[in-house]
């Protein structure tokens, strides 16, 4: 029986797990794909720590800056944890060998590594490498794994969480190449499993994969999530394949223009602010781009290397030369699975959660651009931390194997009855269902009829299934798993915006354009009970 199982191989996994081996725990860290696949390495513009690298800036305005940006939903006691944590966990990433960018500024050590500024950020704060700062990351992260060699379980898809008694004592999974249902025991349970973006299929900047999958594990485990109606609408996705172009793309300079040529908001705006002026200017039939052509191609190639390939690859134009079409698309999930200050979970015993499946109250109502890095690392450490503390402190014993069979069964279920319905169509269609009704701008009515529409949707679950009928490798199966839990977490998401009858950082709805004092609290969920507030 290991102690400490790490669930997700994205860089907070990969962080609570070098926290956990370095604190004793043995370790074993399961994924449904390869750690270098993980969302971790989409994320491009930066890491914040208050370094003051390029120009003054403190702890304490990243503080103030993070809380703002939260619009009073966020630990305000958590917040100040993890943004003085900031810089010494960029000097941890550095002497692990992550090459951010560098100024020739005479200095040593973390006080050369070249920083830039972000949306809602007061000072140039966030530390890059190029633009691919989350990559780089990983990466690193990755090869110190190896190097401690920490035990690796790839292609290992997450079923359920094992429970007795409001304790966890393992998980059981599907190990995608063979198609076994196999069970781990642990004594501690860590979810690393990241946010669940790809609800808005064809409308995110997120993985397929993104289906919030830890998130309906915990829900189904009897634990509780927070905060769901939160989703991030990054500003700037390729007009045509969603694929992100980077926060750094305007922190560097780079304009937003109507297809007049008119610059219409400040770009450095909190991304709830842009992503909502563009899509006014959408909802008015003007074309939005992003013009960077001022910067001049040597800069650009220095500076932000990948969005140029991408710009070419996906819409066939060269940034240096001309505008990019563009408009705003799902982004990070704030809301998630409800974790307290050492990031356990609410109603499960010795499971913790990290990344964006926790709502660790960090990022309130709206993540503040460069956070997201930082909160996968400094607060990795502390779920590896956490759970190695309290899987050490019992002695635990291995559950039956009653989950197990279950889960078994079900998949053989899956594997043997006809497909009456392809679900395929209907993942397209939620994907457009959450994008036009569940989206930057919500309303009442809208939501109603989304949330009638997805219960309609699990009812012709039912009817639905899989073509392919092999055991393994078998990714029709792994896409309909996947779906299941995006239509278990749908209502929830619904149902939590149509509660919160106001407009609050990310969520914005029609007819109540202003916070309500009294709707500052988090919205709290678990399955077979009412939704709760405080």
């Amino acid at each position: 029986m290991i102690d400490v199982l790490i669930i997700g191989s994205g860089g907070a996994g990969l962080t609570a797990a070098l926290s956990a081996k370095n604190a004793g725990a043995s370790v074993t860290v399961a994924g449904k794909a390869y750690p270098t696949n993980s969302q971790t390495s989409m994320a491009q513009g930066g890491m914040n720590a208050a370094l003051g690298n390029v120009g003054e800036d403190h702890i304490r305005s990243h503080i103030a800056d993070t809380i703002k940006s939260a619009k009073g939903l966020c630990d305000e006691a958590m917040v100040k944890q993890m943004c003085e944590e900031a810089p010494g966990t960029i000097a941890w990433l550095e002497r692990l060998g992550v090459p951010f960018s560098r100024l020739d500024n005479g200095e040593t050590g973390t006080q050369t590594i070249a920083q830039r500024q972000m949306g809602g950020a007061s000072a140039k704060r966030a530390c890059y490498a190029q633009d691919y700062t989350g990559l780089k990351i990983l990466h690193t992260l990755y090869d110190t794994c190896l190097k401690e060699e920490i035990n690796f379980l790839d292609e290992h898809y997450l079923l359920n969480l094992i429970t007795q008694n409001g304790t966890v004592k393992g998980a059981t999974f599907l190990e995608i190449r063979t198609g076994e249902v196999k069970q781990i025991n642990a004594k501690s349970i860590v979810i690393a499993t990241g946010g669940y973006g790809a609800l808005y299929h064809g409308f995110t900047t997120n993985a397929y994969g993104s289906t919030g999958d830890g998130i309906a594990a915990v829900l189904r485990a009897g634990g509780a999530v927070s905060d769901m109606e939160f989703i991030q609408f990054h500003p700037t996705a390729l007009k045509h394949s969603s694929i992100l172009v980077s926060e750094s793309a305007r922190g560097e300079g780079g304009y937003l223009v109507n297809e007049r040529g008119e610059r219409f908001v400040d770009e450095l705006k909190p991304r709830d602010e842009v992503a909502r002026a563009i899509f006014s200017q959408i909802q008015e039939g003007q074309r939005v781009f992003l013009d960077v052509r001022h910067l001049g191609e040597e800069k650009l190639m220095e500076l932000l290397p990948q969005e140029v390939e991408l710009c070419k690859l996906h819409e066939h134009v060269d940034p240096a030369k001309a505008l990019i079409p563009i408009k705003p698309v799902a982004h990070y999930t704030m809301g998630g699975i409800e974790v307290d200050s050492m990031l356990e979970v609410n109603g499960i015993k010795g499971c913790f959660a990290v990344g964006e499946c926790s709502n660790a109250k960090v990022h309130g109502a709206n993540r503040l651009g460069g956070n997201s890095l930082l909160e996968i690392t400094a607060l990795g450490k502390l779920a590896g931390t956490n759970a190695c503390k309290y899987a050490l402190d019992i002695s635990g014993t291995p559950a039956d194997d009653t989950q197990r069979q279950k889960d078994a069964q079900e998949i053989e279920t899956l594997l043997s009855q006809a497909e009456a319905v392809n679900f395929y169509p209907y993942r397209e269609k939620l994907g457009n269902l959450f994008y036009h009704k569940v989206g930057i701008v919500r309303e009442n009515e809208q939501l109603h009829e989304a949330l009638a529409e997805v219960t309609a949707m699990q009812e012709s679950q039912k009817e639905m299934g899989i073509a392919d009928k092999s055991p393994a490798n078998n990714q029709n199966l792994i896409e309909f798993l996947e779906f299941q839990n995006a239509l278990l977490l749908a209502p929830t998401i619904i149902t939590s915006a149509i509660e919160r009858d106001e407009s609050r950082g990310a969520h914005f709805k029609i007819g109540f354009e202003s916070e309500n004092e009294a709707l500052k609290k988090h919205s709290i969920y678990q399955l077979g009970k009412e939704e709760t507030c405080k």
